[in-house]
């Protein structure tokens, strides 16, 4: 989804590429030492773990070993979240956060390259999640895990979570993914009425969306990118967020040399298929049934993951605790735009669910 985002806000980022690489390293070191971990009891380690037979990034970082454990389950497909590292420095201060780069990701794309990523279907991404998990219940000596996922990675978040109340504390999606068998429509007519309200402006734009139709088990890979591009670029606060938020993390990281960001796209494109694959998903069929606390918290004005439909899904859930929260300024991506706000509600709503001190450290 990113990358054919990329395509629309290379403008954004012309004058960067142009003459300003030197203050980009410059960004990019500070940022690098404002991020090192020096409290005595923290965590900051990252390397290839051999995962469902490949070599895979994970990323572990907190300020207290003694924190809660968040694996967070990245979206996109493919788009690796250690781009935010920056904008989500402060949660490290409450919880332990393990980012992964799964097949088709990130680092572990970067390093094996299309050829190198063996079977990539949701199936293969939900063994080695579990995979991910035992590795990282060993390593840091806990019974279990919190699952934070966002945008495409609920997806793959709302079945670990189901199917695992011994593995995961807790679940909290965020840009909150609902396929709903394919039924669910409600971004797209929401689009073709934005692209319509636009008059002769959108007019070519109207027609794309129009001949690619709602049912998305019909689309094709170009369709899925081009709906996202559509859906986002037709939203001033997306696209706003779109510039601000993601393109400039990606611009500014400190992980990232410019063929990392090259590498980080291609990631994004291979993973593309997954898409198609999760098209006939069905949240209901597969149940709503949660044995562990379960939380959703979504932009307020998100167009590509609209509320209602995650609202609607959350009504249905039955769980030990649940709670529903709105993020007001915020599109998709909420949890990056607002990653203060996204913190209170993790430390006034997950932890006490989760923990046994509801007083945060």
């Amino acid at each position: 989804m990113l990358a054919t985002i990329a395509t629309a806000t290379t403008a954004a980022l012309a004058t960067p590429v142009a003459g300003l690489l030197g203050y980009r390293q410059l960004k990019r070191a500070a940022l690098a030492k404002k991020l090192r971990i020096t409290a005595p009891n923290g965590i900051e380690e990252s390397g290839f773990v051999r995962i469902g037979g490949i070599d895979q990034w994970v990323s572990v970082r907190g300020e207290d070993r003694r924190n809660p454990v968040i694996l967070e389950i990245l979206g996109g497909p493919g788009a690796s979240n250690l781009v935010f590292l920056p904008r989500t420095h402060g949660w490290e201060k409450h919880f332990t956060i393990v980012r992964w780069d799964m097949r088709g990701a990130g680092f572990t794309f970067a390093a094996g390259g299309p050829e190198g990523q063996g079977e990539l279907s949701y199936p293969q991404l939900y063994r080695d999640a579990l995979e991910v998990t035992e590795h990282l219940r060993t390593r840091l000596g806990v019974d279990r895990l919190l699952l934070v996922a966002n945008s495409f990675g609920t997806v793959l978040g709302l079945r670990l979570a189901r199917n695992h109340p011994e593995l995961y504390s807790g679940y909290v999606g965020t840009d909150q993914n609902i396929i709903d068998g394919g039924r669910e429509r409600t971004a797209y007519d929401a689009l073709v009425a934005r692209l319509r309200a636009a008059g002769r402006k959108k007019e070519k734009e109207l027609a794309t969306a129009l001949a690619m139709g709602a049912d998305r088990t019909r689309w094709t890979t170009k369709d899925v990118a081009e709906y996202n591009k559509l859906v986002l670029t037709s939203d001033p606060l997306s696209y706003d967020t779109m510039k601000t938020v993601v393109m400039r993390s990606l611009w500014f990281s400190p992980l990232h040399t410019l063929r990392g960001l090259r590498s980080y796209m291609k990631a994004m494109e291979f993973s593309e298929q997954l898409q198609l694959e999760a098209a006939t998903f069905d949240e209901r069929a597969e149940g709503t049934d949660f044995r562990i606390p379960f939380f959703v918290f979504q932009g307020a004005d998100d167009v590509l993951t609209p509320p209602a439909p995650a609202r609607r899904f959350f009504d249905d859930v039955t769980a030990p605790v649940k709670d529903f929260a709105l993020i007001d300024d915020a599109s998709h991506f909420a949890s990056f735009r607002h990653p203060d706000r996204f913190l209170q509600l993790m430390l006034t709503k997950v932890r006490p669910a989760i923990t046994a001190d509801p007083v945060s450290r």
